[in-house]
């Protein structure tokens, strides 16, 4: 069985894989002061809840985006699960050409999306990504990762809000009835998801212009099921992606065979 683990600004998402099948995940908050110790209590109490024996791991994946908590989560897959992990970078063999200036500035979740999405679809992409921040990456049909464009996500713009105008109360991120709010909490969530929803249609196209052809926009990331739908370029929602992309460099990096997956 194959622990991934992928730790982002705000969660971390992680699961375990049997032979290639997601047999268990969960989203946890990030907090880099949790120790190694901390991490592995929670981990471990995670896998017994699920019934799943930690004796049966075989090995351990993790993409971060958070150096501070990077080896605090290697040491605990050490200590507790008696795994070494392959941690991705620009080096891991994605199965991409990476067209960046700097491919060591690629957010490692970017470049797991990107090769779980390649591989699945082989034609030319635009992943969103809904978390912290909101990404955008292209890559063509014969697998060169062009890039991409980074905005400011959802909720911290929601806290922004928040925090800079006093008056303004915190508000539930759904759907308002109407895009012309009756009310303070309405008219919030009205700018907060239209105005989401505008930014994405508006990047896509303009890369697609860029591209010079359209592409096959796929939305991921925790906020994915909240925005995608408010929109009319993104064609199909992949909350797991990042998983299926730590599952796909695994068995990559292990020599295996490696079919096309299923869309």
């Amino acid at each position: 069985m194959l622990l991934v683990v992928d730790i982002g600004n705000t969660n971390i998402v992680w699961g375990v894989y049997e032979d290639r099948t997601l047999a268990a995940h969960w989203r946890i908050a990030t907090d880099v002061k949790k120790t190694s110790d901390e991490y592995g209590i929670l981990f471990a109490n995670l896998l017994a809840a699920a019934g799943i024996p930690t004796q049966h791991l075989t090995g351990a994946i993790v993409s971060s985006v958070v150096p501070a908590l990077t080896e605090t989560v290697e040491q605990m897959l050490e200590q507790y699960f008696y795994q070494r992990a392959l941690v991705v970078s620009s080096n891991t063999d994605t199965g991409l050409t990476l067209r960046y200036d700097n491919p060591k500035e690629i957010g490692s979740d970017r470049l797991v999306n990107a090769a779980a999405a390649y591989h699945k679809y082989r034609r030319d992409l635009i992943i969103v990504d809904f978390g912290t921040a909101t990404t955008f990456c292209a890559i063509t049909a014969e697998g060169q990762y062009l890039g991409g464009v980074i905005a400011p996500g959802l909720g911290i713009s929601a806290e922004a809000l928040f925090t800079r105008a006093a008056k303004l109360a915190k508000v539930e991120l759904i759907r308002p009835k109407t895009v012309i709010g009756t009310d303070t909490a309405s008219s919030i969530q009205a700018g907060l998801l239209f105005g989401y929803a505008g930014l994405v249609d508006t990047v896509v196209r303009r890369m697609e212009e860029e591209l010079g052809r359209s592409a096959y926009v796929i939305g991921t990331g925790g906020l994915s099921s909240i925005l995608a739908s408010e929109t009319t370029t993104i064609q199909k929602i992949e909350p797991l992606l990042t998983l299926e992309g730590l599952e796909l460099l695994y068995r990559r990096a292990q020599g295996a065979s490696l079919p096309s997956l299923p869309v």
